[in-house]
């Protein structure tokens, strides 16, 4: 009955005949048991009276539901239960009244007995009305503070979901600018090989649009990824650099967030091969440790390389993780003894 919730399951309705029951043993005590009425006119009258409140209580939803605590002033409300209550009561004794009274055989001796006990009647009326509604204002209530958490935890779900996208699509075009400005480079100086790298370069984008919408990946994809830039990188340094991996076996299925390594390698590329005379060895290692999957990205590097530290790559990288695990202490930067390390944790338990 539009949304009344003693109607919604049957476990509910239940508990409502077990409080319309209790209401009909109160009502038996004050105003059957110690009366003079005949058996049969008791029975009549406990049967219509309490009948007809079963019914009349599941209407009293409406006058909760459109009379809300949030949007109607307090004096209003309680005015308008308090009429509410007289007027249902006297609605239920009168046709109460009429009711049992058409049934009994002693109509004179009934209609005594119902005026001698009228008092009590309405105590009993108005106290099933203001209960009830009472109820309906504390389940509605609790619905509407439960759906004001659901729509919460969505709302902060949409806004880390727009703030991780936001940082992915910082990644994308630092990464092509620099792919871009080479086969400019190129184009003039070897066209070989810029058709080469701009092959590379669509087979790259086809698999990072194809995996955009993916928050995670497994490490075995995103190193396929990573190869394909490594090999567009290869065809503008060509020997300048040597990829080395070291990738325990557990690591390679287990997900991790998808594009995260991407700017650790454009880093090396960057930092270490572009601004190193000798030959840079970029190495990948991947092990489980004390309920992590450590990731280390290493690279060797000459002189002044690496001074300016995390940059835009890293500081995606940490926010990225961040927002994921709700930790901020997963990525960790060494710098020592010609060496340039970065290090991710991702946590194994976390889906």
């Amino acid at each position: 009955m539009f949304g009344n919730p003693i109607l919604k399951s049957p476990k509910n309705f239940l508990l409502y005949l077990l409080f319309c029951g209790g209401l009909a043993v109160l009502y038996l005590n004050l105003i059957i048991f110690d009366s003079k009425l005949d058996s049969t006119a008791a029975f009549i009258d406990v049967l219509a009276f309490n009948l007809l409140l079963t019914g009349i209580g599941l209407n009293y939803w409406f006058a909760a539901k459109y009379l809300s605590i949030e949007n109607t002033q307090i004096h209003k409300i309680i005015f308008s239960h308090l009429l509410g209550g007289v007027f249902v009561t006297l609605f239920w004794l009168i046709i109460g009244y009429f009711i049992s009274f058409s049934l009994v055989n002693d109509q004179s001796s009934y209609s005594t007995f119902f005026f001698t006990t009228l008092k009590l009647r309405v105590i009993i009326g108005l106290l099933h009305y203001f209960l009830l509604t009472a109820f309906y204002y504390i389940v509605i209530y609790y619905s509407g503070f439960q759906e004001k958490l659901v729509k919460e935890t969505e709302l902060k779900n949409l806004v880390t979901e727009a703030e991780l996208r936001s940082l992915k699509f910082q990644i994308n075009p630092h990464f092509i600018f620099n792919a871009l400005n080479s086969m400019s480079a190129l184009t003039e100086i070897d066209p070989k090989r810029a058709k080469q790298m701009i092959i590379k370069l669509a087979d790259f984008l086809r698999y990072t649009l194809a995996n955009n919408d993916r928050q995670k990946n497994s490490l075995s994809e995103e190193l396929k990824n990573i190869k394909l830039y490594l090999d567009i990188e290869k065809i503008r340094f060509e020997d300048k650099f040597e990829f080395v991996e070291e990738i325990d076996e557990a690591c390679k299925n287990a997900e991790i967030p998808s594009m995260i390594l991407q700017p650790l390698f454009e880093n090396a590329i960057k930092h270490a091969v572009y601004e190193t005379l000798d030959k840079v060895i970029i190495k990948l290692a991947c092990k489980p440790i004390e309920g992590f999957l450590k990731i280390s990205l290493s690279n060797n590097f000459e002189g002044e390389s690496h001074k300016k530290g995390a940059g835009v790559g890293l500081r995606n990288i940490r926010e990225r993780l961040a927002l994921i695990y709700h930790q901020d202490n997963l990525l960790e930067v060494k710098k020592e003894n010609g060496t340039f390390t970065v290090n991710i944790f991702i946590p194994i338990d976390n889906k």
